[in-house]
């Protein structure tokens, strides 16, 4: 396994983890300022570098809260102070989500910009966090997968009490949730009946990230404090059913409407 630190100056250990977020929002943030300038040019620069600060704090705080409240209310209830330790670990995709959502929603009403077509635009932009995320837990070896002794490539990591060789599912997510979403919000950007179609994006980028994880953690290994809730499923995946539905939502909206080609 890779060494969690990527170097280290002085006591100052800096952890490849830290460096994947950074990673992450920067190429995003690039990503958003290229797409934010094209028709129908509703993000231009100097916004997409505004909105940078409010989508870090959207995926800071909403992921730590997310994952708070929906994985783990009983032992913060016990430890409140520990809420703010973000260093310690504990982030929740769908808590991050809901935090990007509320920030564009803010972001767009303070500076007027059409709420819809906006979150296309990070839509697009959102799976690039995903992968560097996703690699992340993978160099960190948290998040693994379930036991999968005769896949030959299975691992054991090291942070496994039991020692077991296991589906990388964070190798999973990254391809699934990371490379292959974006290459498919990419392709569909450069559809104007679908850019053209405030939503569409945003319905797509749901629906995928929605049917992955769905997917995905069938390969890995529930959260230990919860384990399959209803003896069913897993916290990702019932979280991520309503994404699904909701996806399909703005998707069937967007298209109920008449494209708006810029002028």
């Amino acid at each position: 396994m890779i060494d969690p630190i990527a170097f280290e100056l002085g006591p100052l250990a800096i952890r490849w983890y830290a460096l994947a977020y950074i990673a992450g929002l920067l190429l995003g943030w690039w990503y958003v300022r290229r797409l934010g300038q094209a028709p129908p040019a509703v993000l231009p620069g100097e916004r997409a570098d505004d909105f940078l600060v409010w989508a870090t704090l959207g995926v800071v705080l909403g992921g730590r809260l997310g994952y708070v409240l929906f994985y783990n209310p009983g032992y913060y209830l016990s430890h409140p102070l520990e809420v703010a330790m973000v260093w310690q670990g504990g982030m929740s995709f769908h808590g991050g989500f809901l935090g990007v959502i509320a920030a564009v929603i803010l972001f767009g009403r303070r500076h007027r910009i059409p709420i819809l077509s906006m979150g296309d635009i990070i839509a697009c932009a959102a799976p690039v966090g995903l992968f560097f995320g996703r690699l992340a837990n993978f160099v960190n070896a948290e998040l693994y997968g379930r036991p999968a002794p005769d896949l030959p490539w299975s691992m054991v990591f090291p942070t496994d009490p039991l020692g077991l060789p296991r589906h990388p599912s964070q190798l999973y997510e990254a391809a699934l949730e990371g490379l292959l979403l974006f290459v498919i919000l990419a392709v569909l950007w450069r559809v104007p009946a679908v850019r053209f179609r405030p939503g569409s994006l945003i319905g797509v980028f749901m629906i995928g990230y929605g049917v992955s994880r769905v997917l995905v953690e069938f390969a890995r290994e529930p959260d230990p404090q919860l384990g399959h809730l209803f003896g069913l499923a897993t916290m990702g995946q019932i979280l991520s059913v309503p994404m699904i539905l909701a996806g399909i939502g703005f998707l069937a909206h967007a298209w109920r409407q008449p494209r708006r080609d810029p002028a």
